[in-house]
């Protein structure tokens, strides 16, 4: 056997303590390591922004992958990647086809603060990304998670990168009972990391423990703690704790909003309006709509005093729910079919909602419904 298999068998070893002297904090996360990098090599999974993980690539695909599952941002990311290949792209592309490009993947925020950091790097980097992690961190929409992603997967740089499959990691390996969403317990586990981690190997290190809170350690079910390499150093694991571990504040309930949508249709083709360019969903389109639940007569009467003589048919349509981050939307559906068209209104076809007019995913029952009545 030669030098390089032995220490790969030995990588892929568990750490065996002994009860009567367990593992510190420390030694149990350096502990992770050897089994850590094993298992990944052997269980990675083939993702496109892993083929290149060139700078911008790792950026857009962590930025992505943000409250998103990996699945869903795949076709999201080809698409991005051929129309925007670079930072120079992005930071000249049209906002509402940069909106369009987002569309469905929601939190369009997280697209804007991408455009205003690329002008940024074409102003004062020479359309590149720094690789000081300090330097990440000025950058609008880069926090510490993916200012650690940039910094070792891109540059190869011993940083941290935390995200919430880590933070559920690294709880259960140390049992931490306190709440993961506290700023301090993830600031103090980022140092506590940043200690024990390779110097070199820093990016499969920091993906392989992504991959085992996304795959193995999974949220919102009980972990596969018989597939885990991480098993023989898991305090939570050992003692049965994994039910109650992580720890999490509970969330305030969301607000729950009533809103009525109105499908006006005329010559095969729907209104749509422009929302404000700030707050929720901002400078993306959408059908007009009003606050509160309408039944077919209010609305029916509301619709002639303020457009006498344009309606030829309301209709109910279906009703739908879409779900933010601390309000949930309420829809009931109507579709109105006019016999002339008021001035001022924005009409577009099927064709153009699909290529031209990004719309969120919340009117996608709607956008589905408008396709099937045109």
């Amino acid at each position: 056997m030669t030098g390089q298999n032995m220490k790969d068998l030995y990588q892929s070893l568990p750490v065996w303590e002994d009860d009567r002297q367990p593992l510190s904090g420390r030694k149990r996360l350096a502990a992770m390591e050897g089994p850590l990098l094993g298992w990944y090599e052997r269980r990675a999974r083939i993702l496109p922004w892993r083929e290149e993980p060139t700078p911008y690539r790792v950026w857009v695909s962590e930025i992505m992958l943000q409250q998103t599952r990996v699945e869903a941002v795949k076709p999201y990311f080809r698409r991005f990647m051929e129309e925007l290949p670079d930072i120079e792209s992005l930071a000249a592309a049209p906002e509402e086809r940069l909106l369009k490009l987002w569309e469905g993947l929601g939190y369009y925020n997280r697209v804007r603060n991408l455009q205003k950091a690329a002008r940024i790097l074409v102003e004062d980097f020479g359309g590149n990304l720094p690789e000081e992690y300090g330097q990440l961190l000025k950058l609008p929409g880069i926090g510490s998670y993916t200012a650690g992603a940039i910094a070792s997967i891109a540059y190869g740089k011993p940083f941290p990168a935390v995200d919430g499959n880590v933070l559920r990691v690294l709880s259960r390996v140390l049992a931490i009972e306190e709440d993961i969403g506290s700023p301090s317990v993830k600031r103090r586990l980022e140092a506590e990391l940043k200690e024990v981690m390779p110097q070199t190997g820093c990016s499969a290190y920091n993906q392989a423990l992504i991959e085992v809170g996304a795959l193995v350690c999974v949220p919102g079910g009980q972990p596969k703690c018989g597939e885990c390499p991480l098993g023989s150093v898991c305090l939570a694991g050992k003692q049965g704790l994994w039910d109650r571990i992580p720890c999490k504040a509970p969330k305030k309930p969301r607000r729950i909003k009533q809103r009525t949508i109105l499908l006006f249709v005329a010559d095969g083709r729907v209104a749509i309006r422009k929302r404000p360019d700030t707050g929720l969903l901002a400078s993306m389109y959408e059908f007009p709509g009003l606050e509160g639940n309408f039944g077919p007569e209010a609305l029916s009467e509301l619709l002639e005093q303020k457009w006498p003589g344009h309606i030829a048919e309301i209709r109910p349509a279906c009703s739908a729910v879409h779900i933010f981050s601390h309000v949930e939307w309420h829809m009931t559906g109507y579709v109105i079919r006019l016999d002339t068209v008021p001035d001022g209104w924005l009409f577009a076809s099927p064709r153009e909602l699909s290529e031209k007019y990004p719309l969120p995913g919340a009117f996608n029952k709607y956008i589905n419904l408008i396709n099937g009545e045109l």
